[in-house]
Formats: C-alpha cells, sequence, structure tokens
C-alpha cells in the first residue's frame, strides 16, 4: 500500500520509525512503529516537530481495529450504483479449519465456483484491495466478498471448509 504525497517517514535509529501526516485541514499526525512492532499515534505540535500534544500507545489489536475504521469500504460505491441488483458483502475469516490458508486466491476458483468475487484482503493492519491471483492466504486474513447472497455463501462454505 503506497504513501500520500502528505506522509514522511522519519527512521528512529534504535527505536523503528516515524511517520508524519499533515492533513489538508492542518492536522499533524505521527504513528511511530517500533522494531517490536508496538505503535503509538501522536498529535504533533506544528512549531516544534519533536514535540507532540498528546500520545496514545496502541496494542497489535487496537491498531488492527483502528486501520479497519479508516479504511474506506471498497465496495461501497458498488452497492451504491447497482441499486436494483442484490449484492451482499460479508467478511470471511481464513481459519485453521480453512483448506486455503497457505494458498492462492487463484486456487480457491471462488468466482468461478460461486459468481462472488473475493474484493479485498484484510490482513492484521493491512488491506489488500483486488488481490491477484497469485495473493497467498494466511491463517487470520479475513476476506471481503461481494456477490449474491447465494455466491457469498457458497464462497463462505468453500474457504471454511463446510
Amino acid at each position: 500500500m503506497g504513501l500520500s504525497a502528505h506522509v514522511r517517514k522519519t527512521p528512529l535509529p534504535g527505536v523503528g520509525s516515524r511517520y508524519d501526516l499533515d492533513t489538508d485541514a492542518g492536522g499533524h499526525l505521527s504513528v511511530v512503529v517500533h522494531q517490536d512492532g508496538r505503535r503509538v499515534l501522536a498529535l504533533r505540535d506544528p512549531q516544534d516537530d519533536d514535540a507532540c500534544t498528546d500520545a496514545v500507545p496502541l496494542t497489535e489489536a487496537e491498531a488492527g481495529a483502528l486501520a479497519r475504521l479508516l479504511l474506506p469500504d471498497p465496495v461501497a460505491k458498488l452497492r451504491r450504483a447497482q441499486v436494483g441488483i442484490d449484492l451482499v458483502t460479508e467478511r470471511i475469516e481464513i481459519d485453521s479449519r480453512s483448506p486455503y490458508a497457505g494458498r492462492t486466491l487463484g486456487a480457491t476458483q471462488a468466482r468461478t465456483r460461486t459468481g462472488a468475487s473475493i474484493v479485498a484482503v484484510l490482513r492484521r493492519t493491512s488491506a489488500h484491495p483486488s488481490p491477484a491471483p497469485d495473493f497467498r492466504f494466511a491463517l487470520g486474513d479475513t476476506l471481503v466478498v461481494v456477490g449474491t447472497r447465494e455466491g457469498v455463501d457458497a464462497v463462505a462454505a468453500l474457504i471454511t471448509g463446510g
């Protein structure tokens, strides 16, 4: 996933990296990603690049939840544009029962077999929109699936091994 022109990365030797975002509205946010994976969300002081007005440490689960809240819904426009077509969107997790953990999207043949599409894969703190057929699923991935009720249910059965 690429970073916008408003984001700057600063290496922090011995700590990790700091990502600074200056918003169009004049806000100044930073995320410090420690080498051990910890993350701290901070509001920076615009007058002093190294000072912050407030900081919130985030656990891995909290960072993931925040990332999911901030990501745009990859199919929202599709749902609005397809009025009259009964499309549903569901999230399906790759768990230990799934025969597709460690296998590629292409191996599922989901679209051919069900008519539904896997339009994104959510992985911990990142999103992979429009995954290619060679995208390899990992245990814990959440698939975003769009299709008819029947098609999405068929993908769920396929992915969960049900």
